[in-house]
């Protein structure tokens, strides 16, 4: 897409936050960890410091093949951000509290498409939480905009990031917004909801991303828009 970050545009993104990268030389890529204050009003975006974590090869990365993810360290109100097909994956753990305020009429009167209508996700995905499990969602990071990398401000605020803010996900290049299942608001520059690439659970605490769950034949390239 015109205008897309380059992939390792994201690696940038402690610079973003004021923070500083910490590598580990036995370590070749990295997860970002997004720690989020849930119920703190006010909450400005989550520090997103980065932690070592292996990664497949370049190959792997290039060829677009499965990356697994391992959830036991993503706490409730922490977002990762890992790659595959060399775009940004969001994946937050998404408190019951959060979970809750995706179904208010408050906040689905103002999405474009509430009911994931348009195919930005696999069936699978398909529900008001555009999830395999509720608490955990799995977003490509990318605004259906420009192609920027939206951030991710997840608590409710009054001023922060726009006024009344509801949480969610607040693209800073054109100020498109989208809530905690990625699903974009009425009146902004992006069309779409974040899309959901194909995955699936390889157990109570393995994320797969890349792999669809058994009897499912959703191609990713099949959505609406990047």
């Amino acid at each position: 897409m015109a205008n897309a970050p380059s992939p390792d545009s994201v690696l940038a993104s402690d610079a973003l936050h004021g923070t500083a990268p910490a590598r580990d030389a036995t370590r070749r890529d990295f997860l970002f960890l997004a720690t989020g204050a849930f119920g703190v009003v006010g909450t400005v975006a989550a520090m997103v410091p980065l932690i070592a974590q292996m990664e497949p090869d370049a190959s792997t990365i290039a060829a677009g093949g499965p990356v697994d993810v391992d959830l036991k360290s993503v706490a409730p109100g922490q977002m990762i951000i890992v790659r595959w097909r060399s775009r940004p994956i969001f994946i937050v753990n998404r408190p019951e509290k959060l979970l809750a305020t995706l179904k208010t009429p408050q906040l689905v009167a103002l999405l474009s498409d509430p009911n994931s209508q348009n195919l930005q996700q696999p069936s699978y995905a398909d529900n008001w939480h555009r999830s395999i499990k509720p608490e955990f969602g799995v977003l490509v990071g990318i605004c259906t905009h420009l192609g920027c990398i939206p951030e991710f401000f997840p608590n409710p605020s009054p001023t922060t990031p726009t006024a009344a803010w509801l949480g969610g996900y607040f693209c800073p290049c054109h100020g498109s917004k989208y809530d905690l299942a990625g699903r974009v608001f009425k009146g902004v520059p992006a069309p779409y909801n974040l899309p959901v690439p194909p995955y699936r659970f390889v157990n109570d605490t393995t994320l797969r991303i890349g792999e669809n769950p058994p009897g499912s034949t959703f191609d990713f390239d099949s959505i609406i828009q990047l």
